[in-house]
């Protein structure tokens, strides 16, 4: 695992929301807005930009936690705009805080936890459940 980042940095990511992050389950969609679980998904993967530089070859990042707290919604075709901010790293834990907004607005914001770990470890454990 390579250490290459300080306490502080970010990094971003933008979103179009389009109509597969709506609030949709099997019943039906609930609102045609952005839904927390699509934004959990994309907030996950702004903060996964810092294990992409940070892995090895032979390593993986896999998520350990994430919360949120969804405050406004963002309608389809808003851009969403990803601020992940990395605020620790111990021994191969990732840790990062996110705000997601569209323009100023604050839409949503969080934290999420990533592991990093070679790959063939990873893939010991999955076999050990299947």
């Amino acid at each position: 695992m390579k250490n290459l980042f300080n306490s502080g940095d970010k990094k971003y990511f933008s979103k179009v929301v389009e109509q597969n992050d709506t609030a949709t389950f099997d019943s039906g969609e609930v609102h045609p807005v952005y839904a927390t679980f699509a934004l959990g998904r994309d907030a996950e993967w702004a903060c996964r930009l810092f294990v992409l530089d940070m892995k090895e070859y032979d390593e993986e990042g896999i998520g350990t936690y994430l919360h949120i707290e969804h405050f406004s919604p963002a309608l389809l075709g808003s851009t969403v705009v990803f601020e992940a901010v990395l605020k620790t790293v111990d021994g191969n834990a990732v840790i990062c805080t996110f705000d997601a907004k569209v323009g100023d607005r604050l839409i949503a914001k969080g934290e999420t936890g990533q592991k990093i770990l070679k790959q063939e470890k990873l893939n010991q454990l999955f076999n050990l459940i299947k």
